[in-house]
């Protein structure tokens, strides 16, 4: 009995994933058939709460796209492709302590912001660097208007994806 209990419930939570990816693919569906624009699918997956870095997600689009790339992407080959990614809790957020601390190496007299100057540089000039678009999205996010600082404790606190 608790094996078919246990089998209904994997169930009903397979069908609640898939009916969350058809959900989120179906507002990049402009045309209604199926099939979205190769560049929406990172938005896509980041919506369903996946933080792939661009490598992760070249590779996943190489898994999602046709044998001859035709720059979109269909349903069908995502929606299984994206449900293991969700059951695998594959691109977890990377947790909250953890991005504190990473900003607080960047900011070693702990004054609890650093300035737009120091975010662009750090964002641009380290690791796997940020396009404009991906720095004008942050920026526009984290920088107070009035006095160009990104106190990073309240920008983490906004940007954490709730698991619950």
């Amino acid at each position: 009995m608790a094996d078919e209990k246990e089998k209904e419930t994997s169930e009903l939570l397979v069908a609640d994933m898939q009916r969350k990816i058809k959900e989120a693919f179906e507002v990049f569906d402009h045309e209604l058939n199926n099939t979205v624009d190769v560049r929406e699918i990172g938005t896509i997956i980041r919506s369903l709460g996946c933080c792939p870095n661009e490598g992760e997600l070249h590779d996943l689009l190489a898994e999602v796209e046709e044998e001859e790339p035709t720059g979109y992407i269909r349903f069908e080959k995502f929606l299984p492709v994206m449900t293991n990614i969700l059951l695998e809790r594959r691109y977890r957020p990377i947790p909250e302590e953890v991005l504190l601390r990473a900003f607080e190496v960047l900011d070693p007299t702990k004054r609890g912001y650093l300035s737009k100057e120091e975010l662009i540089k750090y964002m641009t000039e380290e690791g796997e660097p940020f396009s404009q678009e991906e720095m004008e999205e942050m920026l526009s996010a984290a920088i107070g208007p009035e006095s160009n600082f990104i106190h990073y404790r309240d920008y983490i606190t906004m940007m954490v994806i709730d698991e619950n």
